[in-house]
């Protein structure tokens, strides 16, 4: 189960996925105190202890990062339409990315940041190719907001080359006879079977597969709306005989 907020502590979503956090002691708009430090830092917690003793909180000008700062860029990238109209998937996945981006080089002026530079980054990141490829494609993104923006003449990572991905087996497929003893070993009803057919027969993504629950599903017919996309697809029981393993297999399409 999650673990319950701090006492005061509130979360707010935006309407464009952007998460708030607020202290709020009494009722009423007034009474809210925005934290606006990363949460889980330590100034996260100092501005919250602040916050709950009726202190006022530092002005977010005193540890806001310098206006010419590769962090204050990041920043302000967060805030733009070019980020919020990116998937949550995505914007989860590339957030974790440039928090590692401003920890090594936050302070360093985005206007003197170079194609090397980028590449560097994405070298560091050389044992795992596709961490790599990530990274590029978010300072990618990230630059060419700045571009349009007017923040920068040029994207320095507009022509870093993605690694080479080393050909190799992978992970090992599994055939229908290792389906078949998985199914023998969870019979019907465990949750490990539930997991199974929901992979095999959804069609859907890893992210949206663990989010299918009872709560998607009306007169037989499962519908979610994947976090990559957006658009809304259902998963029904297609007429006998379906395809594949039997009644099993689902009929994934677009809504």
């Amino acid at each position: 189960m999650p673990q319950p907020c701090p006492p005061y502590l509130q979360k707010t979503v935006t309407r464009h996925g952007r998460i708030v956090w607020y202290v709020r002691k009494g009722q009423g708009s007034r009474s809210r105190i925005r934290l606006r430090q990363e949460y889980g830092t330590p100034e996260f917690w100092a501005a919250y202890q602040a916050a709950v003793n009726s202190k006022a909180p530092a002005p977010a000008t005193a540890t806001a990062p310098p206006s010419d700062s590769l962090a204050w860029l990041i920043d302000r990238y967060r805030q733009a339409p070019a980020w919020t109209a990116l998937s949550l998937a995505t914007r989860r996945q590339r957030e974790n990315i440039l928090r590692q981006v401003i920890k090594a080089a936050g302070a360093h002026d985005y206007k003197r940041i170079t194609e090397a530079m980028i590449a560097a980054g994405r070298d560091r990141r050389g044992e795992t190719p596709f961490q790599a490829r990530h990274f590029l494609d978010t300072m990618r993104g990230l630059f060419d907001w700045a571009k349009g923006a007017g923040f920068v003449k040029f994207n320095p990572a507009a022509g870093v080359k993605y690694p080479h991905l080393k050909s190799g087996e992978g992970f090992p497929v599994w055939t229908e006879e290792d389906v078949a003893a998985y199914e023998a070993h969870w019979p019907l009803g465990t949750r490990q079977r539930v997991w199974i057919a929901v992979l095999l027969y959804t069609g859907l993504r890893r992210g949206d597969a663990v989010r299918l629950g009872r709560q998607h599903v009306r007169n037989g017919i499962a519908s979610i709306r994947p976090q990559k996309t957006g658009g809304k697809v259902e998963v029904t029981d297609p007429p006998a005989p379906a395809i594949g393993r039997g009644t099993q297999r689902g009929a994934y399409r677009r809504a």
